[in-house]
């Protein structure tokens, strides 16, 4: 049976909840492997700019000092669940990009 979206939005916005809560305490491979989990999930269901943005965030979170760059990731998480167009992808990804320099 196909997931709705309001059921994927609600499963999304669970796992990002549980990356905040614990990004402290939890590995580096561990906050990869999560965001990796949402990508794929974002993916499957056409979420354009929150699965290039957590694809970002998985690979920088494996990079040193990847504690500061995952918090600004996620820092657009929320803009990138609620976006309906492929193109602001790029421009969430150039936001996280000024942040991080």
């Amino acid at each position: 049976m196909p997931e709705t979206l309001k059921q994927v939005r609600r499963e999304l916005d669970q796992r990002l909840f549980e990356i905040r809560k614990g990004a402290n305490r939890l590995s580096p491979l561990d906050i990869h492997t999560r965001l990796n989990a949402i990508r794929d999930l974002a993916g499957r269901n056409g979420m354009t700019a929150l699965e290039g943005l957590a694809a970002h965030s998985a690979r920088v979170a494996l990079l040193p000092g990847c504690r500061v760059a995952v918090q600004h990731c996620l820092a657009h998480m929320d803009e990138a669940l609620d976006s309906r167009s492929p193109a602001d992808r790029q421009a969430i990804l150039a936001a996280v990009a000024v942040r991080l320099h």
